[in-house]
């Protein structure tokens, strides 16, 4: 029985491609290659905008920020971005009605994980002399903790693999009116702030917890189980814990505005609304966010680069499928497509990102290209006339 449940819980599947098929398959996919490098194209070319925008924003609302007494919201200052810190303090504390849990803080959160099946797929090709492929997919069941619902439905092999459904979602509770003194803060600010540390389930409320859910319950190191035994789980189990995000001082540049505080929009385009914990001056702030706003930017020219190459890749993929006919050629060839790949992209992705540059900073990017075209210049002119010298010296 045992090595029957073991066979079902690890199903492989052998297909065979013939080489036209791959062929055909290959010439589709540089239809998706293609499709791959203007996306790429386009994201590369957006996201200097977005940089240089937000820098822009950032430097702008730097030059206008006004630091103002919490304490006291002053009409005066409305439609201004103003700096305010301080304590965060709330109207009450927040409830997890479902659980009874309660927390003082400015956030609760709530993870539910359930036992449940799921499927790990595993792929190995092997090439066949004459240009076929030998695809070989395995696809392994396991019982785990998940923290989200794995749908079994689409599973290869759904027998035996069945999920019930997930009986309860994470939360992330926000507490009421959060403010800094007199101005309140919208609740997009406060949804990610902070640090959130474990809140322990109350064993005190088990028994009646138990009742309600008619489920045996159990607290193990402050996670709360509905489950028989925690240490032998079972299909549909849940393990559930909580966690809180303490109130704490802060750090806020927003608009200021009667109902409180909110983006910013300046000039240049773009918004400025940032909060950090703890007492943090205006600058270090402003400094933060253009440190992070570089980050992102070279984050997406890295994604936008890898996007170009895959597509590059997959336009000259038939000339792979081409060298298949001879498998050693053809690895020869994937190695070689990989360095065209590679080598057009270096060309391509640099070239759109100062098009880009014209196109958003056309003073900055034009001053560039002429202090280049100089300093190329002068290097030719030096090269030349330590040429002259040369030839001078020989003929003396």
């Amino acid at each position: 029985m045992a090595e029957e449940e073991s066979r079902r819980d690890e199903v492989s599947e052998v297909k065979q491609t013939g080489w036209l098929t791959r062929l055909g398959k290959s010439f589709a996919g540089v239809l998706t290659g293609f499709v791959m490098i203007v996306g790429s194209g386009i994201l590369l070319f957006w996201n200097e905008g977005r940089a240089i925008e937000t820098a822009r924003s950032l430097s702008e609302g730097a030059a206008v920020v006004l630091e103002v007494d919490p304490a006291k919201l002053d009409p005066a200052n409305d439609g201004r971005l103003v700096y305010v810190a301080g304590p965060i303090l709330v109207a009450s504390s927040i409830s997890d009605v479902e659980f009874g849990v309660l927390s003082s803080g400015l956030r609760l959160l709530r993870k539910v994980e359930m036992y449940q099946w799921t499927e790990e797929q595993h792929t190995e090709t092997h090439k066949k002399l004459g240009g076929g492929e030998e695809r070989v997919t395995t696809w392994r069941y396991a019982r785990k903790w998940v923290d989200r619902a794995v749908d079994s439905s689409k599973f290869h092999e759904r027998t035996g693999h069945a999920n019930p459904a997930m009986p309860y979602n994470e939360r992330n509770l926000l507490a009421p009116k959060p403010r800094i003194g007199s101005y309140v803060l919208p609740d997009n600010m406060v949804t990610g702030f902070g640090t959130a540390r474990p809140l322990a389930f109350p064993e005190d409320r088990t028994a009646a917890l138990e009742r309600r859910l008619r489920k045996p319950v159990r607290v193990v190191d402050g996670l709360l189980y509905i489950a028989s035994d925690p240490a032998r789980p079972a299909l549909g189990d849940l393990r559930i814990s909580f966690a809180e995000v303490p109130l704490q001082e802060a750090s806020v540049i927003a608009r200021q505005s009667p109902v409180g505080l909110g983006p910013y929009h300046t000039q240049a385009g773009g918004t400025v609304e940032l909060i950090m914990p703890g007492r943090v001056p205006s600058g270090d702030m402003f400094k933060s966010a253009q440190h992070e706003n570089e980050t992102l930017s070279w984050l997406i020219r890295c994604g936008g680069c890898v996007l170009m190459y895959f597509g590059f890749c997959l336009i000259l993929g038939p000339l792979g499928v081409l060298g298949d006919l001879i498998p050693v050629v053809g690895d020869v060839v994937r190695a070689g497509v990989g360095l065209v790949g590679l080598l057009f992209t270096a060309v391509v992705a640099p070239l759109i990102i100062a098009v880009a540059w014209l196109w958003y900073r056309p003073v900055v990017a034009i001053s560039v290209v002429v202090v280049g075209a100089v300093l190329a210049g002068i290097a030719i002119w030096v090269a030349r006339l330590h040429k002259a010298d040369e030839q001078l010296a020989r003929r003396t």
